[in-house]
Formats: structure tokens, C-alpha cells, sequence
């Protein structure tokens, strides 16, 4: 029996506690349904094939005789969550790269990528990545020696500020499709269930659990995916299918939430809140019955979280995956109990880089953060400092609004090609790009006062550019012009100079949508269905917040197969990477007779019922009513003269004298006041 120290297999397994059947090590699968009192056991495969346990019911650990060649690792549960009752307490689907096969496949992809350009880049990241680490610890140890009082104060403050936002109101929902690309190509190709395969060319964007067995991942090039598993059948990505798919599956949505949020392709945030006070039915069973109904209708099986906000969500959806659920109750206390013990990297935005800065401060689960406060945000800045106070409280967003409704700050594009050195052609790239980028902002109806150009060296390097032209452009002539010159810059700096990647994104947008001049006449604007409408392209290609980007899966990966015109293969050349999102189904076009209307108190006309368009309506009726009453005033402060004698008075005005003007004062200021 292979018996590991806890130092060694606690990071290890920190990341399968959570992630069940994303970490299927193909030896089996155990769910203990025992209520445990420690927080640390001992899960050994025996040699007959079954799995088995122990501890020794006080904290330390045990380890029962095991006869033959099993193996086994020490796991860290989620201990207070699994007091709490937070779900039925399967101690965790204990599943994974655990212990030996883990070095296995560790092993493998080692030795595939090692002396490639990619491990060279990521070996020199991870070589800087330990200097600052190193410029950290010596930071606070320097602050260790400093009276803290002060920072301890506000840190608190801060936290009983946050506190105090939170909102135990909100039913949240995180959807998320399991596999989603692999569940489609299943559909079609049925004889592929048991069959490891992967969707993709040069890297895997999505493969099957049977593919997981054996290591291969998301993001994974195809080369050392086939190291690890010879027998993996890749299959060429198919985005008009996937996106069809995705629409089944939003239509189910919006009879549960018309206002979801889809954050991606195959995962969306809901409110349920109202649907559950309609239908008297609890979150639970809402959901139940939602993926049910998904699974039915699409035949592909999701994974939801249920929680007070959406950061909860996201996590709790990760929990039971695949094709299972998680609630998380409204209670402050089990919220916190539940973050306590929640490894740091499991909260979407704690990267890999930033888990491992505050595992060097002392930080490895939420609950640490707590004890380290006083350190925080002269360690790691302002923002940071607060989004880790957040997390420590389990504090998250509750607003949900479809992703369209977001402020667009940025439209960009992107694209992987092979390495090119010869300028003629960098330029027709750059040319193709501006093209490109030109479509993406007519159809986001803007233009962007800073342009910025990116590429990635042949060594993955990456460099950026950006210049403000003294004009907004979104033309491809003015966008390659003033690109041009940041990319002959970057050749005479880097002499043999050879890309692999380029990119154009705007920023700083200005919108050129034309304003609603049935708006101004106090008219109810027309609806997005209509003839007359603007914007309502329903494309579904733009990104809420970054823009669309080219071959998003393909970017980052160490290798690719190129197709015959030097750029990864899709099945479509542009917009098809699957990342955009599109706006909401409607369910028909509503009549103006069964649409709800309010009468503005002003003007008298009827309005859609919508809270914001209705105020922004009444402001802009008030506005006019009081230019019409100053107008109005402003005739009746005229003295009445006969028309011959106004008629002299304008042709033949009184002679005035240079410098200040006349003491004379204006009679329509002696009637303006306020209050």
C-alpha cells in the first residue's frame, strides 16, 4: 500500500474535493453516505477492487491492514459544511487523480511539454511568479514588526460594512451543462458513450468523462492528450450544432427566469425567486423539475447550484457535477461555515496565481483570511483586499439581468495562426484583423476612441499596444492605419520578429446608435421585433465585457495543428468560437393590447411598463414642460408695444457704450427663485 504524508497530498487533493466526476481516475467511484466526526480520513482502493475507509473518530488519522497492492490518500472533507446538513452529506463523490495515478499523468505531460516553447514561457512565468512571492513574505514580515491597530480597525469596519449588503432574500440559481460540446457530439454519434474522445483540433476544448479517466482535460494539446490516451478520438469542432443545442436549452430557461444571465454557451444564472412564491414550491424542487424538463427536451444533462447569490452558486454547482445539484440554505451561519472550509481556489476569480500568493501569506482556505486581514490590502492593493473580505463573508451578487443589458467597455478580436516572421504577411494579418474587428463594431453599434494592438511572440510572450487616435474609428481603413505604425514599432524592437497570435480590441466606446426620435415626440419606443428597429441583430457573437475573441480555446496552448491556410482549423472562420452571448428567447411577439401600459403623468400618453424607460420618459417630458413655461413667461414679461414702434426700436437700437454692459436690470431675473 502506497501511503503518502499529508503535506504532500493535501494540495494535491484540494482540488478534487469538489469537483467529483471532473477528477474520475477510472478505478471506481465511492459515495459515503456516513456522517464522519473528523476532518481527515484515509480512502484506500483495496486489491479485490473495492474501496474502503477509516479514521479513528477523534481528528487523527487511521489506516485499516489492506491486504495486497491498494493504495490510498489522505483527503480533507469540507467538515462543517457536512455538519451543517448543507445536502445529504455524501462525504464527497471521492473520485480523481489520486495519489499514484495522479504522479502518473503528472509524469506523462512533464516529459511531453518539457522543452517546448510553451514550458520554457510557463517555467519563466513560474520562476517570477516565486521572486514576487518572495517579495511578499518579506513585506510581511516587515509589517509583522509594525503596530497593526489601525489596519485591524478598518478591517473590521470594512467587514461590518460589507455584512450589512448582505441579502439572504434571493433564490440563485448557477446552471451549468456537463461536458456540453461532448454531450452534443454524443447525441449524434451514440457509439462513442464509452469511448474516450475529445472535441477539438490542436487543443481540447471539451472531452467525455471516459476521456477524464485517463487525465485528458479542457485547454489540453492534442499531442500529450494522445500520450495519455492513444485510443482518443478528436472531433472537429461544429459550433452551428452546439449553438442550436445552447437554444433548447435557453428557451427551458426563460419559462423559469425570462431575465436570466447566460455567461457562457452552456452555463447561466436564474432568479427563481418569483417563480417559487407563484408556484408555492421550494428552490430544490424548482430546480429538480428544470433539469428534468432540460433533459427531457435536449437529452443533455446539466449540474445547477442553489444559493443566495451568485459567487455561492457557481461554487455549489461544481459540487455534485455531473448531473446533480447542490443547495446552499439562507443562513448567515451556515454561509459561513460553508467558506470556513472552502479551499481558496474553488471561488471563481482566484486564478492559480493568486492561490498561490496567499498560500504563501497563510492563506489556503476563506476561512484563513479572516486571521490575516490586517496583511491584506498592503500585500495585494486595494481591490483585492475587499473582493477576499467578500469572499471570507460569502457575499455576492443577487442581481441578475440578461448579459445584453451590460455596459459594453471594450470589442475586440483575435487569432491564432502559425508562426509567421515575414513583415508582408504580419501586415496582411493585421489587415484581415482590422476587417474583422470592423464587423464586430457595427454590430455593436460602436466605435472606440483607444486602440489597442496584441500579439504573442512565437516564445508566448505577450506583448501590447495601444494608442488613442484623434478620432473614435471603427472603419478597417482607419483601424489598420493606426495600428500599423504600433506594429512597425514592435519590429524594429525586436528584430526577426515572429508571431503567433494577433489581435485588435477598442476601448474607451462610443456609441453611434441613433437616438429614438419617437422618444422626444413622448412616444412609446418602438420594439426590438419591429420593422423599424435598430440593434436587434440577435447575432449572439458579442462578449459582455471583453469583447469576442477569435479561437478563445486555442489561444493559450502549447501546441496546434494548422490547416492549410496556417490558421487552426473551425468550422467557420470567423465568429464561431462558441464564447458570445445572445440575447434572452422571447416567448412571441406581445400585442400593444395585451401589453401592460402606464399613462405618464405629464403628457398623458401611454408608456411601456417598464420602471426605467417610464423615468427616463418623465424626465424628458418635464424638461420640455418647463422650457414651455419659461417660454410662456417670458411673452407675458414683454410690455405690449405697437408694432410700428417695436419695428423702430429694432432697426434704428439704442447707442451703448463700450466696457461693462448697461445697469438696466433684466426684468424676467427679478421672477426666478427657488425653494
Amino acid at each position: 500500500m502506497l501511503r503518502r504524508s499529508a503535506t504532500e497530498n493535501a494540495s494535491d487533493v484540494a482540488d478534487d474535493a469538489g469537483e467529483a466526476a471532473d477528477e474520475v481516475d477510472g478505478l471506481g467511484e465511492t459515495r459515503m453516505s456516513q456522517k464522519l466526526c473528523s476532518d481527515r480520513c484515509w480512502i484506500f482502493r483495496c486489491a479485490d477492487g473495492t474501496w474502503d475507509w477509516t479514521n479513528d473518530g477523534s481528528g487523527a488519522m487511521g489506516l485499516k491492514s489492506v491486504e495486497g497492492d491498494g493504495w490510498c490518500v489522505w483527503f480533507r472533507r469540507w467538515a462543517e459544511y457536512r455538519r451543517s446538513n448543507v445536502c445529504s452529506v455524501e462525504a464527497g463523490k471521492v473520485s480523481g487523480l489520486l495519489s499514484r495515478k495522479r504522479f502518473m499523468v503528472s509524469e506523462i505531460i512533464y516529459n511531453a511539454s518539457k522543452g517546448s516553447k510553451f514550458f520554457n514561457h510557463e517555467e519563466a512565468r513560474d520562476k517570477a511568479l516565486t521572486a514576487r512571492i518572495e517579495g511578499l513574505l518579506v513585506k510581511k514580515r516587515r509589517l509583522e514588526t509594525l503596530d497593526l491597530r489601525r489596519e485591524l480597525r478598518a478591517a473590521d469596519n470594512l467587514l461590518a460594512q460589507l455584512e450589512a449588503e448582505r441579502d439572504l432574500t434571493q433564490h440563485i440559481v448557477h446552471i451549468d451543462c456537463d461536458a456540453f460540446y461532448a454531450a452534443v457530439e454524443q447525441l449524434d454519434r451514440p457509439e462513442l458513450k464509452d469511448m474516450p474522445f475529445a472535441v477539438g483540433g490542436g487543443v481540447l476544448t471539451t472531452c467525455n468523462y471516459v476521456a477524464r479517466k485517463f487525465g485528458c482535460r479542457s485547454g489540453m494539446a492534442s499531442f500529450v492528450a494522445k500520450k495519455l490516451c492513444p485510443q482518443l478520438i478528436l472531433i472537429p469542432l461544429n459550433f452551428d450544432k452546439y449553438n442550436a443545442k445552447a437554444a433548447e436549452v435557453r428557451e427551458i430557461l426563460a419559462d423559469y427566469d425570462p431575465r436570466f444571465e447566460s455567461a457562457s454557451i452552456d452555463e447561466a444564472y436564474l432568479n427563481i425567486t418569483d417563480y417559487c412564491a407563484r408556484h408555492n414550491m421550494g428552490p430544490a424542487e424548482v430546480v429538480e423539475q428544470m433539469r428534468s424538463q432540460i433533459h427531457e427536451r435536449t437529452h443533455v444533462t446539466v449540474s445547477a447550484g442553489i444559493a443566495a447569490n451568485a459567487r455561492l452558486a457557481k461554487i455549489c454547482s461544481n459540487i455534485n457535477k455531473p448531473n446533480g445539484q447542490s443547495l446552499l440554505p439562507r443562513e448567515r451561519t451556515v454561509i459561513m461555515e460553508f467558506m470556513r472550509d472552502l479551499p481558496c481556489r474553488k471561488v471563481n476569480g482566484i486564478g492559480r496565481v493568486l492561490e498561490r500568493e496567499l498560500a504563501s501569506v497563510g492563506i489556503k482556505t476563506c476561512g484563513d483570511i479572516y486571521d490575516q486581514r490586517q496583511y491584506l490590502e498592503q500585500l495585494f492593493g486595494q481591490k483585492t483586499y475587499e473582493f477576499l473580505l467578500r469572499c471570507y463573508l460569502g457575499l455576492g451578487r443577487t442581481h441578475i439581468q440578461p448579459a445584453e443589458d451590460y455596459e459594453r467597455k471594450s470589442v475586440g478580436t483575435e487569432r491564432t495562426f502559425r508562426e509567421i516572421d515575414d513583415p508582408t504577411q504580419l501586415r496582411e494579418k493585421l489587415k484581415k484583423t482590422a476587417e474583422e474587428l470592423e464587423v464586430d463594431l457595427k454590430k455593436a453599434e460602436c466605435k472606440g476612441r483607444t486602440l489597442c494592438l496584441k500579439v504573442k511572440l512565437h516564445t508566448f510572450e505577450v506583448l501590447t499596444r495601444q494608442v488613442v487616435p484623434p478620432k473614435a474609428v471603427y472603419l478597417a481603413d482607419d483601424l489598420y492605419n493606426y495600428a500599423l505604425p504600433m506594429l512597425v514599432k514592435l519590429e524594429q524592437e525586436r528584430p526577426g520578429l515572429k508571431i503567433r497570435l494577433m489581435g485588435l480590441r477598442c476601448t474607451h466606446l462610443v456609441s453611434t446608435k441613433k437616438p429614438d426620435a419617437r422618444a422626444f415626440f413622448g412616444l412609446r419606443p418602438e420594439r426590438p421585433g419591429s420593422a423599424g428597429s435598430a440593434g436587434a441583430s440577435g447575432n449572439g457573437n458579442d462578449d459582455r465585457e471583453n469583447g469576442s475573441e477569435k479561437d478563445t480555446p486555442l489561444n493559450d496552448g502549447p501546441s496546434h495543428e494548422i490547416g492549410p491556410g496556417g490558421e487552426i482549423p473551425t468550422t467557420d472562420s470567423h465568429h464561431r468560437h462558441g464564447k458570445g452571448i445572445v440575447p434572452n428567447p422571447t416567448r412571441g411577439q406581445v400585442t400593444v393590447e395585451q401589453e401592460e401600459l402606464w399613462d405618464c403623468p405629464v403628457c398623458g400618453r401611454p408608456q411601456v411598463a417598464d420602471e426605467k424607460q417610464f423615468n427616463d420618459h418623465i424626465d424628458l417630458c418635464l424638461s420640455r414642460r418647463a422650457i414651455r413655461d419659461a417660454v410662456q413667461r417670458d411673452a407675458k414679461l414683454q410690455p405690449e408695444q405697437p408694432d410700428g414702434k417695436r419695428a423702430m426700436e429694432t432697426k434704428k437700437p439704442k447707442d451703448r457704450k463700450r466696457g461693462w454692459p448697461p445697469a438696466t436690470e433684466d426684468p424676467r431675473q427679478k421672477k426666478l427663485c427657488f425653494g
